[in-house]
């Protein structure tokens, strides 16, 4: 019987035992170029953009000795939404993190490629690539999405890191942003955002972040963002506490590496946001 590589027997083509490059990427697209996001075939570009999923907001913010990213959990379809628990924040190592906005089924496998494009260089090479290194990969995978961009199928990644080769530790948590045709931004503001209710979210990030606050206050600075993005943007949605949904959030530190905040510690912060924000609006 043929296997999935279309050869018979147990054995594997040689090119699958051969280290010949250090991107899994371009293996792939050698050896099964139909797998990558950016070879699905493409609907029309007239309504495109609607029928699909789309995930919304995401921010970022540099704290003491680290940086987070959080993200809210709704994605629409046009007007509709399309889910409510839809988790955008991802880690990708063991010192990054990547939030997705834009077309939701092909950021997702963007993201999950750039995973194991990641594990396959520190395989084959025996170490990691370094902060500038992961960044620039994951630039060129979203211009290799252009085509689809170009027909209302956008991903725009939001990129934390912890740059384990900085001068200044308390200091060494970046922040990178894209645009669809694979230009890298890095923001050094300290804080971000991306998607429908990033003018919302970055305009509390103005006044809520604070370089040398804690990784506990940077959380909840963050989720106060979101809240403010979720109060203007139909697209965001904010904690649900009927249904105990609430933001994703990773932080990253040298200490820990990047690390998923407990659902226990964003839903008492987001309870506590909600709570205050109902006090505030009966005085």
């Amino acid at each position: 019987m043929d296997n999935i590589s279309g050869h018979s027997g147990s054995a594997l083509p040689s090119a699958y035992l051969a280290s010949t490059t250090s991107s899994f990427t371009d293996f792939l697209r050698v050896q099964a170029p139909d797998l990558l996001p950016s070879s699905r075939s493409m609907p029309g570009a007239a309504g495109a953009g609607p029928d699909v999923p789309h995930g919304t907001t995401i921010v970022a913010s540099t704290f003491s000795g680290g940086v987070l990213i959080a993200g809210d959990r709704r994605a629409t379809s046009g007007n509709l939404i399309a889910s409510r628990d839809l988790e955008k924040i991802f880690v990708t190592d063991e010192y990054s993190s990547v939030g997705i906005a834009g077309t939701a089924g092909i950021a997702i496998e963007l993201v999950r490629l750039y995973i194991v494009e990641l594990a396959h260089y520190e395989k084959i090479e025996g170490v990691s690539l370094s902060l500038d290194g992961k960044t620039n990969k994951l630039a060129n995978m979203v211009k290799g999405n252009l085509d689809a961009a170009m027909a209302g199928l956008a991903v725009l990644p939001l990129f934390v890191g912890y740059d384990v080769e900085a001068s200044d530790p308390k200091r060494a948590g970046r922040i990178i942003s894209f645009d669809v045709t694979g230009g890298r931004y890095e923001e050094n503001a300290g804080y971000h955002a991306i998607g429908s209710g990033s003018l919302f979210a970055k305009s509390s990030l103005k006044k809520l972040h604070d370089p040398d606050a804690d990784a506990d206050a940077a959380v909840r600075a963050a989720i106060e963002a979101l809240y403010d993005a979720a109060d203007d943007d139909t697209a965001t949605g904010g904690p649900d506490l009927v249904r105990r949904i609430y933001p994703n959030v990773v932080t990253i530190t040298a200490e820990h590496g990047a690390v998923a905040v407990p659902e226990e510690q964003t839903s008492a912060v987001a309870e506590a946001v909600v709570q205050e924000r109902t006090e505030r609006a009966r005085h």
